[in-house]
C-alpha cells in the first residue's frame, strides 16, 4: 500500500452515497463522516455496495479498496463475514473495506470474473492489485491486504 505524506489530504468516497470527501491524513484517526450523508467513512462494518458505488471507490479512493465478492447463500462467506468485519478494524485508515452480493450485481461479479465465492479483490488507483479466494480469518485477510502494496 503507497504511504502517504502527514499533511496530505486522502480522497475518501464514501461507500453509502459515492460523495467524495477529503480527509486530512493528520486527522485520519478521528471519526470522519460524509459530508453528504453523514454516514462513517473509516470506521463503519463492511457492508454492501451496488454497482455505482463500487466504481466510484475503485476509481476515486486514495485508499486500497478491498472488496468481498459473498452470497447469502454460501455457507464459507457467511463464515467469513465476521472475520472481514474483523479485519476492517485493523485496517482503519489504511483500507477501505465493502462486500458485494453476487446474487444482486450478477453482471458485475462477472465482469470482475469471479468464479467462486468468497473471492477477495484488493484494488488502488483504479485498477486490481491482487486477488485472493476463499475464507480467510481476520489476520490472514489483515496480512493479504497489507502486503499488496
Amino acid at each position: 500500500m503507497k504511504t502517504h505524506d502527514l499533511h496530505e489530504t486522502l480522497i475518501v468516497p464514501c461507500s453509502s452515497c459515492g460523495t467524495q470527501n477529503r480527509v486530512p491524513l493528520a486527522r485520519i484517526e478521528e471519526r470522519a463522516t460524509c459530508a453528504s450523508c453523514h454516514a462513517p467513512l473509516l470506521d463503519r462494518e463492511p457492508h454492501d455496495v451496488d454497482g455505482e458505488t463500487l466504481r466510484t471507490l475503485i476509481a476515486k479512493s486514495s485508499l486500497p479498496v478491498v472488496v468481498d465478492f459473498w452470497a447469502a447463500w454460501c455457507g464459507p462467506c457467511r463464515m467469513m463475514a465476521p472475520q472481514f468485519a474483523e479485519a476492517q478494524k485493523a485496517l482503519r485508515g489504511r483500507a477501505i473495506l465493502v462486500k458485494l452480493d453476487t446474487e444482486a450485481e450478477p453482471a458485475l461479479a462477472a465482469q470482475f470474473g469471479i468464479r467462486s465465492i468468497p473471492t477477495m479483490i484488493a484494488f488502488q488507483g483504479g485498477r486490481e492489485l491482487a486477488r485472493t479466494s476463499g475464507a480467510l480469518p481476520a489476520a490472514r485477510i489483515v496480512d493479504w491486504v497489507t502486503r499488496q502494496g
